[in-house]
């Protein structure tokens, strides 16, 4: 079942901006109980589940009113460091040099796990490759291999899509599958949204992308992933990603500023907790353990 369309495109906005400080919890029967709004920023990853927590956590909780943008890892740790988000959503763990650029502005990044994800290499379903090893991955995006057939499949020009070096997904696959440093090739298209990468490779019989879990959906094709050419391919699932079989499992973070308080309080004790979880499970990501 495609997860991707049922919460609308990558720009969400559920009510406003700012955080207003301690939230208490809501009397019944008031209108006059004290109210907060909460801003989350960046990942595009997870904006479609971050923007079901908010459906979600709102009705939950009335009082804390939530807005959620996507635009990429790089985005919401720019607007957590500059003190525009509350909440920075992010695919890849934040880097040294912005924890310094946030240590100079008086900004202190507080990592959360919020939930996993395996990054799913996806191929047109006409292709006939059902398995890649990370070796062969790597020789795809660097251009070393432009053709199908030289991985055992048709003969047929392989079409590049990645995401924008603003992603957190970009840069996590370039250091787990490239290596870090390693350039993706030129002719690699730079996709700013991943429910465009799933678009483009459903329309194009010889393009590859990837993708988080949450966002296969029956257009496309999962390919199976070798560690290396004498392990198993092994399929992008929860399971697969629980029992640490997988090759491309990662986190999933929110980050602070530091201690959470007041309303970031109360929505990463949400997020994190049974209900925030279950969603995390029926969106197809796997929950944080």
């Amino acid at each position: 079942m495609c997860h991707v369309c049922r919460f609308g495109p990558a720009l969400v906005a559920v009510g406003c901006i700012a955080l207003a400080g301690c939230v208490a919890p809501p009397k019944e029967g008031s209108a006059g109980a004290e109210s907060a709004t909460l801003s989350v920023k960046g990942s595009d990853t997870m904006v479609q589940l971050a923007q079901a927590w908010a459906e979600a956590f709102m009705k939950a909780r009335p009082d804390v009113r939530v807005s959620v943008t996507g635009g990429g890892s790089n985005t919401g740790f720019t607007a957590l460091i500059s003190k525009g988000a509350d909440v920075a959503n992010a695919s890849r763990a934040i880097k040294p040099e912005e924890t310094e650029s946030a240590a100079r502005k008086g900004v202190t990044p507080k990592e959360f796990v919020v939930a996993q994800d395996a990054l799913s290499v996806i191929v047109n379903k006409a292709n006939p490759i059902t398995e890649l090893t990370l070796a062969q991955l790597k020789d795809i995006y660097t251009a070393k291999v432009t053709n199908w057939k030289d991985v055992g499949g048709s003969d047929t020009p392989i079409v590049l899509n990645a995401r924008e070096s603003s992603s957190g997904t970009s840069t996590f696959f370039q250091e787990h599958v490239l290596g870090k440093g390693v350039p993706y090739a030129a002719t690699a298209m730079l996709q700013p949204a991943t429910s465009q990468i799933v678009a483009g490779v459903a329309e194009d019989a010889g393009a590859i992308g990837y993708v988080g879990l949450g966002y296969l959906n029956g257009s496309v094709k999962a390919v199976r992933l070798k560690k290396d050419a004498a392990s198993d391919a092994v399929a992008p699932s929860i399971d697969n990603v629980v029992n640490g079989t997988y090759a491309l499992a990662r986190p999933l973070f929110e980050y602070t500023n530091g201690e959470p308080a007041g309303a970031v309080k109360i929505w990463l004790d949400w997020v994190r907790g049974p209900e925030g979880q279950a969603i995390v499970k029926k969106l197809d990501f796997v929950p944080a353990q």
